[in-house]
């Protein structure tokens, strides 16, 4: 299949759904605090948060169900227990995330009024668009994701070509292993086991029945999201590095990206910014909440009662979660980054592996391994750093956050030699 026009908008809004409040956010406060060393950040943070996501969509074009089979070669419980994690996890902090950021830079700035006032509106539109599921591609595909991505080109290439102080050194030791833990925070992986479901399902209402012409629409419209993601992640930490000394180095997130609007649009960018950002984390609280609906409403029959309620009960809960300022949930989310996001690579990863390699023996065995390895991760994300320095220093790594990453490795290659030699005789 050729990129046609339906495969952009397809692309378009799969790009939408994964560009939200920590993709704004993130990357120009790396690329700060990166500065010289902003080229070995930008890989780890694409690695993350662009190639992992375009595998898990790749991951849905072969596999073309729900999330449930992500993790069915394990076993029915676990992969029910995960999505449950999963669904769990994005609606109670990405999702509240979008509005307190859009608060913060988009609405408090002009009006003054209360986050509990600005979640409210903001959630009740969300729901609107999610009850009116079968429209949802075209809007975000059509309409709103090219006004997203040429405001956000806008701020790019006016930087790049704006005059701006000498460029500070980096504050990383490890800039590549940093880059690739903040494109956790994206959540842009788990987006992708989310998201994608979402697109499949758009497409099955849309009557689109051939798996063939599903997989290729699918995969083109990924690697069209991924590569507006690549464009957009490198330009804002780059731009990040290139003002990193026209800032106070305390400053904050939204601080710096309002500041960079400034720098590049001049007095018109606050209003710039605060569309963008209105635009970019709605689409993304659109998408979350649709999924996790699609999800439940799979789970009771394809009940669409189900559908509704799940809808209501994660727009008020993205209310009650909206009251916490933008760097409370980042921190609330480490500890769950830290345990769910390497058993989601893993999921990903296998998934897109060619199915002699991945039997559920292989699945089985890497699933557990990484969940084993990822336990000190989370434990010391959790305030237990001291008792679990110790085993982190021992495993290949775990100094960097990412014990989990050579066992889990270890054991597939291991798991399938035993399988070809057991096969053999």
């Amino acid at each position: 299949m050729r990129f046609n026009k339906e495969t952009f908008i397809t692309g378009f809004a799969l790009f939408s759904m994964f560009f939200g409040a920590g993709n704004l956010i993130l990357p120009p406060n790396l690329g700060f605090k990166a500065g010289d060393m902003w080229f070995w950040v930008t890989i780890g943070f694409v690695i993350s948060a662009v190639v992992l996501p375009l595998f898990g969509i790749f991951a849905h074009a072969k596999l073309q169900g729900t999330m449930l089979d992500f993790g069915k070669k394990v076993s029915p419980t676990f992969s029910l227990v995960y999505c449950f994690i999963v669904y769990a996890i994005s609606i109670a902090l990405p999702s509240p995330r979008t509005a307190s950021v859009t608060h913060e830079m988009a609405i408090q700035p002009f009006f003054g009024t209360s986050s509990l006032l600005t979640s409210s509106v903001y959630f009740c539109i969300v729901l609107f668009f999610v009850l009116n599921r079968s429209k949802i591609l075209n809007i975000l595909g059509k309409f709103l994701t090219p006004v997203i991505f040429i405001v956000i080109l806008s701020i790019i290439f006016i930087g790049i070509f704006s005059t701006h102080p000498p460029m500070n050194s980096s504050v990383f030791e490890t800039p590549v292993v940093e880059g690739l833990l903040e494109g956790y925070q994206t959540f842009d992986a788990i987006g992708a086991v989310v998201v994608g479901g979402v697109i499949i399902i758009s497409l099955q209402l849309k009557g689109r029945k051939s798996f063939e012409e599903n997989r290729l629409l699918i995969r083109n419209s990924g690697i069209i999201a991924g590569i507006g993601l690549f464009i957009v992640y490198a330009g804002l930490i780059f731009n990040g590095a290139l003002f990193n000394g026209a800032f106070e180095q305390e400053i904050s997130r939204t601080e710096l990206l309002s500041g960079l609007s400034l720098k590049t649009l001049g007095n018109i960018g606050s209003t710039f910014l605060s569309v963008l950002v209105s635009l970019a984390c709605f689409t993304t609280a659109v998408g979350i909440v649709t999924g996790t609906a699609d999800f439940i409403k799979g789970i009771f029959g394809e009940s669409h009662q189900a559908y509704i309620i799940t809808a209501v009960i994660g727009c008020i809960l993205g209310v009650v979660m909206g009251q916490l300022d933008v760097h409370d949930i980042i921190v609330v989310a480490i500890p769950a980054l830290m345990f769910i996001y390497p058993i989601t690579i893993v999921l990903i990863l296998l998934n897109v592996l060619p199915d002699k390699f991945t039997s559920s023996i292989v699945f089985r065995a890497v699933v557990i391994v990484t969940i084993i390895f990822s336990l000190p991760d989370f434990l010391g994300s959790i305030g237990l750093k001291d008792q679990v320095q110790a085993i982190l220093e021992l495993i290949p790594l775990g100094r960097y956050s990412l014990a989990w990453l050579m066992p889990a490795i270890f054991c597939l290659i291991i798991s399938n030699v035993f399988i070809k030699e057991k096969s053999s005789k």
